[in-house]
């Protein structure tokens, strides 16, 4: 790992360099992955307003109750938005199931502003949705086939087992919470708790939103009849689907909030330059 001083006339015990932390690789599949979330949540939404409820197994048709459901309803001749999870209704209004456009208040899931595109358009927001789908696709495949080749997935995300230990974690977990974060030689390598999400993300969330998405098509059902089958059907693997991407951005939303945390310059050069700055203790004359 190559080091570089940031200020080589610096005197006292520590000095601050600059160290190779993320691949070209890695951080042009990074952004290109940030791109394809984004127009991939904002499509999906779209395509979820067509129809914004979710069933579980072969139901969906004849009025089947949803286990849950976005909807607009009125009360009292005013309207109102609602979100119903299992029986339980709870008043959304203005944000989902009733929101405003144009001044108006319109009855749809999500608000104009979520949506790709921003009117209603099932046709286009599933263009928009497949065509990034298959980027996004590719996209992974050559982040892993790089990071097989370059020994980044063994060595920066694989845990070690000391690594493991419920002392270990509850310490990472304590520190995080007390928003103490690794600093010197600590701050070169991802923390236990990182290398877990990042693997939880990379070997079970990914995997399975792309494989649940592939089981919501005919076509891809034709080719591969066994796919409902391990979903428990069409609507269940759609509601795998909405929890998966829900998961999806609950991790990017706390991964931003760590970014911002722990030093927005820094983790934006290391993943902009791929050069990462830290405090090494220098020995002392």
């Amino acid at each position: 790992m190559t080091e570089q001083t940031l200020d080589p006339q610096a005197t006292g015990p520590r000095a601050t360099v600059l160290i190779r932390r993320h691949s070209l690789a890695t951080r042009l599949t990074h952004w290109l992955n940030a791109l394809c979330l984004g127009v991939l949540l904002m499509s999906g939404l779209q395509i979820f307003n067509a129809y914004p409820r979710l069933h579980w197994g072969q139901y969906g048709a004849d009025a089947d109750p949803a286990v849950l459901e976005i909807a607009a309803s009125e009360s009292g001749g005013e309207p109102r938005g609602l979100v119903k999870i299992a029986g339980l209704s709870v008043p959304t209004t203005g944000v989902l199931g009733l929101s405003k456009t144009d001044g108006e208040w319109t009855a749809r899931a999500f608000p104009d502003w979520l949506t790709l595109p921003s009117y209603q358009d099932l046709a286009s927001g599933r263009r928009w949705h497949f065509f990034f789908a298959w980027i996004f696709v590719l996209n992974g495949l050559i982040y892993l086939g790089s990071g097989l080749l370059s020994g980044h997935l063994r060595r920066d995300l694989a845990p070690e087992p000391q690594e493991l230990t419920p002392r270990h974690l509850w310490r990472e977990i304590v520190d995080h919470a007390r928003l103490r974060f690794p600093s010197g030689d600590q701050a070169r390598r991802y923390n236990a708790l990182q290398k877990l999400a990042y693997v939880a993300v990379i070997a079970g969330l990914l995997p399975l939103m792309v494989l649940t998405g592939l089981t919501m098509s005919p076509g891809a059902d034709a080719a591969f009849p066994l796919l409902p089958d391990l979903f428990g059907g069409r609507q269940s693997a759609r509601t795998i689907h909405f929890i998966t991407a829900s998961l999806l951005v609950a991790f990017v939303v706390v991964h931003v909030a760590m970014v911002v945390l722990s030093g927005p310059w820094n983790n934006m050069r290391s993943m902009i330059t791929g050069r990462y700055a830290v405090r090494r203790e220098r020995p002392s004359a």
